[in-house]
């Protein structure tokens, strides 16, 4: 099959960890065709006398078995650099990482009209779009820990006094970027608060802070809707209160409490439906607090620590779905 990545510059991964590098040496390995572009390549024209579909300018990679930057060659094909309807591979895998922001909304349009004229994208652009990282969760208030979405500053001072120790938090961050722990005492609340909401412009998210967030904030993969049995607890370091690989939390694999198999059992299905084929939900103790589906990460770091093969159950489901 033709698979094609729609992803950041391959030359900005690191392999040794990348999990869109793991998909494609999985999918490489049973024998696909893989192919890459950057969001920024894809285009849809209409003519002088029809309109075309979706195009990318795609380069056909192959990976050479390193684990460094050189990890891929061009293929020598002719015209592995040209541009190719979407509708004529097999699966697009939409793994650009985060920010959400307006150029992936737009990319997410284009993908949703490749979708029209044909092809097969994963996860759907449309689920993509309707379950924003930070606010998904909302649709599964039983699971998650008191929460506060609002642009009032206010509102803020209020939740504080009722809670007493909190997380606050912006809508479109990534890899814990902008979160800010406040005591008891309150000390900075208003100067937090401001700089978040910038003076009620900005809606923010306030969350009882939870001690458990020691043992790790855990990421939980669901593919197809079902959890892979191990997460990665991802635990603070120091004096941090961010357990996220990116701001330097310790990565440990472990396998998946009750209260994870709960969680994942009460949303895998609802998510898998709407088609979104992985997803990464965070777990710290026993509450949801994000559910991640633009490019869920993991799977080297569990595969390394567990021997559990996350890029071959993905690999599986993703043919599954293309069969059905």
């Amino acid at each position: 099959m033709d698979l094609l990545f729609v992803a950041d510059p391959l030359e900005s991964f690191k392999p040794y960890k990348d999990s869109t590098f793991a998909m494609m040496r999985e999918a490489a390995r049973r024998g696909h065709r893989i192919l890459a572009c950057e969001p920024r390549e894809l285009r849809w024209e209409r003519g002088a006398h029809r309109a075309g579909p979706v195009v990318a300018r795609v380069r056909e990679v192959e990976l050479t078995g390193a684990t460094d930057a050189g990890w891929f060659r061009d293929a020598p094909a002719p015209g592995a650099r040209r541009a190719l309807p979407l509708r004529e591979v097999n699966a697009v895998l939409m793994r650009k990482d985060p920010p959400f922001d307006s150029e992936y909304f737009y990319a997410t349009h284009l993908l949703e009209q490749a979708e029209r004229e044909g092809a097969r994208v994963f996860n759907r652009p449309r689920a993509l779009r309707d379950h924003p990282e930070k606010l998904a969760i909302l649709e599964f208030p039983q699971h998650i820990a008191p929460t506060l979405v609002t642009r009032d500053g206010a509102d803020v001072q209020r939740f504080h006094a009722e809670h007493g120790e909190i997380i606050l938090k912006p809508l479109d961050g990534m890899g814990g970027m902008g979160i800010f722990r406040v005591g008891p005492d309150g000390l900075n609340l208003g100067s937090i608060t401001e700089t978040l909401n910038q003076h009620g412009a900005t809606t923010l998210m306030v969350q009882k802070f939870l001690p458990e967030i020691a043992q790790g904030d855990k990421r939980i993969l669901l593919i197809g809707g079902v959890a892979v049995p191990y997460c990665l607890a991802r635990i603070p370091q120091g004096s941090e209160i961010r357990g996220n690989l990116a701001a330097g939390g310790k990565g440990v694999a472990q396998p998946l409490s009750d209260a994870d198999r709960r969680i994942a059992g009460a949303v895998g299905p609802t998510l898998a439906a709407r088609g979104l084929l992985l997803v990464g939900l965070d777990v710290i103790g026993d509450c949801l607090t994000e559910i991640n589906v633009t490019s869920p990460t993991c799977f080297q770091e569990i595969m390394q620590q567990t021997g559990f093969d996350v890029a071959a159950r993905f690999v599986d489901a993703l043919e599954e779905a293309l069969a059905g």
